[in-house]
């Protein structure tokens, strides 16, 4: 079975809505992803888009995944109708090394809260 790393940061979490997506998959760590990165609130998620005015980063969780859970998660958060994208994401110190990925959401964020680092 091909295990994938990818990083989440909303509902995918461990304690959220989602969360029984990855309830048979691997926790690896809390991580965070490097600067440039932000989160905002479009409805009753969170939605982590580029900014290249952040020196934060995201904090979220750290997951091995089957690729199969992969493909349930890509239709969980519309990859096919281009309400997301899947792809790499850098890491702070000490996960600079894996290669992980994660959901950027591709719509505008106009007129959208601003959340920050960290969702709930």
């Amino acid at each position: 079975m091909n295990q994938n790393l990818i990083f989440v940061y909303g509902t995918l979490k461990r304690g959220g809505k989602y969360h029984h997506y990855l309830i048979d998959q691997k926790f690896v760590s809390m991580g965070r992803t490097t600067a440039r990165y932000t989160l905002y609130q479009p409805a009753d998620y969170p939605a982590m888009v580029r900014d290249e005015t952040d020196s934060e980063g995201v904090l979220g969780e750290l997951w091995s995944v089957s690729t199969g859970c992969l493909e349930k998660i890509d239709q969980l958060e519309g990859v096919h109708e281009k309400l997301y994208v899947r792809t790499s994401v850098s890491l702070a110190p000490p996960h600079t090394h894996l290669k992980v990925e994660t959901y950027i959401y591709l719509r505008s964020m106009e007129g959208h809260p601003h959340v920050g680092s960290t969702w709930h």
